[in-house]
C-alpha cells in the first residue's frame, strides 16, 4: 500500500511540494514590501495612503464643554467635601504621604 500516488497527475504549475513553478514575482514583492512596513523597515507608500482629510483647528482642551463641565462638578465635589481639595492641588504642593489613620507615638 502506497502513501503517495505517482500516477496522479496534478496542475503544470505545481512541484511535487505544492509550490508554483514560476512563482508571482510581483505578488511576493507586494508582500515582502508590506512586511517591511509593518516590521517599521520602510515607510509607507504614500500612493497607499487615504487622501488628507482637513486638519482639525487647534483648540484648547478648556475651550470644550466637556472640560467645563468636568470642571463644574469637580469643583462643586470640592465645596461638598465629597472630593479632598489635595487631590486637586499641583504635586509639589501636596504633602508627601497621604494621610494615615494611625496615632503618632
Amino acid at each position: 500500500m502506497a502513501h503517495h500516488s505517482r500516477d496522479r497527475k496534478g496542475s503544470p504549475e505545481r512541484r511535487e511540494r505544492g509550490l508554483p513553478t514560476r512563482p508571482d514575482d510581483d505578488a511576493l514583492a507586494e508582500r515582502t514590501e508590506q512586511e517591511r512596513v509593518d516590521a517599521g523597515l520602510a515607510d509607507y507608500d504614500p500612493e497607499d495612503l487615504p487622501p488628507a482629510s482637513d486638519a482639525p483647528g487647534k483648540t484648547r482642551v478648556t475651550d470644550s464643554e466637556q472640560y467645563r463641565e468636568e470642571k463644574t462638578e469637580i469643583d462643586r465635589e470640592t465645596k461638598s467635601g465629597e472630593m479632598d481639595s489635595d487631590g486637586t492641588k499641583a504635586r509639589r504642593d501636596r504633602a508627601p504621604y497621604p494621610p494615615t489613620r494611625y496615632k503618632d507615638r
